[in-house]
């Protein structure tokens, strides 16, 4: 059953709200998008081509930073198919938070109640509702689900700490590369930080439209393309994740490379990582 609000929420059609409009609880987003957005044109027009190290230092900082949403946060936290270490869920939480995923507890909460109104009407970041309105505008106008309904389990200070910690991690990772001139200032900052927002965002989006899904039926798709965006981190293979949800491995065999899954092993090998939960079909 969803939670009482999000339903209120729903009922109020926020999709057909005018697209500067924000709820209370996520004021902070849309302006938080327009200055990367923002910062980010006036970077690609001032440095084009920021050299090699900048450029191989931003898709460091990406790359890490997309193994703290879709090891920590998807895998481990949200679907509990791993059980992460304490010193490894504290780094890879921290770089999910430097690439703009959100604190732990607002990400996990949302990604459950996806889970569990996918393709109905409560299933708020739909792309039912609009390509624009599932990839970005939903992140401000949706609301934050409640967390005691969705994420009890994440009532503790380690997930709780980032909601104060969430603000300097975010101003460093905006600012932290002016420290190596103002190329590195656009492209380890906002230019990086805008790539990762869509990466994110294009799940929600592309990997929700299933052109025969009806109502009600499953319109995830796996998108190969998008792998690339991914660095092969295995979030494209979307379709794959909702039929074993439960699963820590997102790709199926090695023409769908999950270089998450791989990290799992890794750190499994270290003993970073355990209880991990294999693929099992049926």
């Amino acid at each position: 059953m969803i939670a009482a609000e999000t339903c209120a929420r729903i009922a109020e059609r926020p999709w057909e709200w005018p697209w500067w409009r924000m709820t209370k609880e996520d004021a902070v987003i849309l302006p938080w998008i327009i200055l990367i957005h923002v910062t980010a044109l006036i970077g690609l027009i001032l440095f084009p081509l920021p050299g090699w190290p900048i450029l191989l230092g931003a898709f460091a900082l990406a790359w890490i930073g997309g193994l703290g949403t879709t090891v920590c946060y998807h895998r481990a936290i949200a679907h509990r198919a791993l059980t992460l270490k304490p010193w490894a869920l504290m780094i890879l939480t921290f770089f999910a938070v430097f690439n703009g995923s959100g604190k732990p507890i607002s990400w996990v909460s949302g990604h459950r109640l996806h889970h569990a109104s996918a393709d109905t009407d409560n299933d708020i970041s739909s792309p039912r509702h609009g390509f624009w309105w599932s990839h970005l505008r939903w992140l401000w106008q949706a609301g934050i689900p409640d967390s005691v309904r969705f994420c009890p389990d994440l009532d503790s200070p380690r997930y709780r700490i980032w909601k104060y910690l969430q603000p300097p991690v975010l101003a460093l990772s905006y600012f932290g590369g002016l420290y190596f001139g103002w190329a590195a200032f656009f492209w380890l900052g906002s230019i990086r930080l805008v790539f990762a927002l869509h990466a994110q965002c294009f799940v929600n989006s592309i990997c929700h439209t299933e052109p025969t899904a009806a109502l009600g039926e499953d319109s995830s798709r796996n998108v190969r393309w998008l792998g690339f965006m991914h660095f092969f981190q295995g979030e494209n293979w979307h379709r794959n994740h909702h039929a074993r949800p439960g699963s820590a491995q997102l790709g199926w065999g090695w023409r769908q490379p999950d270089l998450g899954y791989l990290t799992i092993c890794a750190l499994e090998k270290i003993g970073a990582a355990k209880d991990i939960r294999r693929l099992r079909r049926v």
